[in-house]
């Protein structure tokens, strides 16, 4: 049985030592992480896991899981699903997806990838830290079942460019957009959005949103 932190090192590691993390283990089978008759996976949940706690709700068959690299937000996004009653079917996890995707199984256990907004880095130096990549498309490609759906979406067009050109390339996927050949969807079909959709929708700002199907 593992020892409890001591005071210090809990006074290092701050309020959200306690994170919620994945089992451990080289392989972690997403169906043991909660109830659902299907999978979900949200990379990136943010500091509220706003677009889960929408989508608990709109879709309780489902089990949903998110990745989120920062201990506090996947700490208050966990709490947030509990607290609305979601705790049993809805998970955050405070993990490095580029980390974490690898680790996953079943392969083609996973209905539906969701990617909201990501990468907000500019500089070329840290174009490393990018989400979407090889690495990415290659896992994503793994879990989900024939026919399942990688969504993504932002409201920066040449980013919006940039990972359609990513996926165009990857044999995996097939563009499922509101017209054939196209991954380019007008609107938001899961009933629930994250929040920066939201204020993005306030400000009257364009959100560009991309769907493709595993092949």
């Amino acid at each position: 049985m593992e020892s409890e932190p001591s005071t210090e090192q809990k006074r290092r590691l701050g309020p959200y030592a306690h994170a919620p993390r994945l089992p451990e283990g080289d392989e972690v089978d997403l169906r043991h992480l909660g109830a659902g008759e299907w999978i979900e996976l949200e990379i990136g949940p943010g500091p509220k896991a706003g677009f889960l706690l929408e989508r608990a709700a709109a879709a309780p068959e489902a089990l949903l899981v998110g990745l989120e690299i920062r201990r506090k937000w996947a700490t208050v996004g966990d709490e947030r699903l509990a607290k609305h009653g979601f705790g049993k079917h809805a998970r955050v996890f405070c993990e490095d997806a580029r980390i974490a995707l690898p680790r996953l199984r079943p392969d083609g256990g996973v209905r539906r990838v969701f990617l909201h907004f990501p990468d907000p880095w500019w500089k070329k130096r840290h174009q490393k830290r990018l989400v979407m990549g090889d690495v990415f498309l290659t896992e994503v490609a793994r879990l989900l079942q024939p026919g399942g759906e990688l969504y993504i979406q932002t409201d920066v067009e040449e980013r919006a460019e940039l990972y359609a050109k990513v996926v165009g390339e990857c044999d995996a996927f097939v563009p499922a957009g509101d017209v054939e050949g196209s991954p380019v969807v007008v609107a938001n079909p899961y009933g629930a959005r994250s929040p920066r959709e939201h204020r993005a929708i306030a400000d009257g700002l364009p959100v560009h949103r991309m769907t493709w199907r595993r092949r």
